[in-house]
């Protein structure tokens, strides 16, 4: 198993890669459905495993001019999302899947530059494969 540096991490909407890129983040969820019935002994209950999900959300240092990039997270927006841990060239790790945006934050401050963060839901399965 590799290790990976931040440093080389991409975001891309599609085949467009959003510049000024600062962190992002992939959470995969499993949902469950309680299946405990009566006449159990113990105290614990019991569960099965039904729905998953993913959220993804990254910040970065706000550019107006980056209009396939930042420019297409927009609120309700439906994008395809790729995510590289390491960059985005031949033999690289790549997680990707049809994401709708929902949630756009600014955020500045006097002594820093503007920024943005953007949460996108899965609209679908991730897919984990190799550039």
């Amino acid at each position: 198993m590799s290790t990976y540096a931040g440093v080389g991490g991409a975001v891309f909407s599609g085949t467009n890669a959003v510049a000024e890129i600062r962190d992002w983040s992939l959470e995969l969820t499993g949902a469950t459905a309680d299946s405990t019935v009566m006449g159990t002994s113990g105290s614990f209950m019991t569960v099965k495993p039904t729905l998953k999900s993913w959220t993804s959300s990254f910040s970065v240092i706000w550019n107006d001019s980056d209009s396939t990039g930042q420019g297409a997270f927009v609120e309700g927006a439906a994008v395809t999302l790729n995510l590289y841990p390491s960059g985005n060239s031949s033999g690289q790790v790549k997680w990707s899947g049809a994401a709708i945006v929902t949630s756009v934050t600014k955020n500045a401050s006097v002594d820093g530059l503007v920024e943005a963060s953007f949460t996108v839901t899965g609209n679908g399965a991730l897919t984990e494969s190799t550039v």
